[in-house]
């Protein structure tokens, strides 16, 4: 599988955001607090994580998400982990 591109992974994150959380799509951008601009919470960033194992079939450390703030960090987190072997 070919590492898909930051547009093609945050469309799955936007996606992903609006099925399992009911964000609105017009609030997502890559600049979004996952806090405090979607009302994302810490279980729910959880099951967000979940998914995105599922998407990258990698194995998600909880580390690797620590940092992550904005729809633009989850994007470079998943990105991150397509490129690890």
């Amino acid at each position: 599988m070919s590492t898909p591109s930051k547009e093609e992974i945050f469309e799955r994150v936007k996606s992903l955001l609006v099925e399992l959380f009911e964000v609105d799509p017009a609030k997502i951008s890559l600049e979004a607090q996952l806090y405090q601009d979607l009302e994302v919470d810490s279980i729910d960033a959880i099951d967000l994580i979940l998914q995105l194992k599922d998407y990258t079939g990698k194995k998600v450390r909880p580390e690797d998400f620590k940092h992550v703030r904005s729809v633009g960090d989850v994007v470079d987190a998943v990105q991150a982990l397509f490129a690890t072997p």
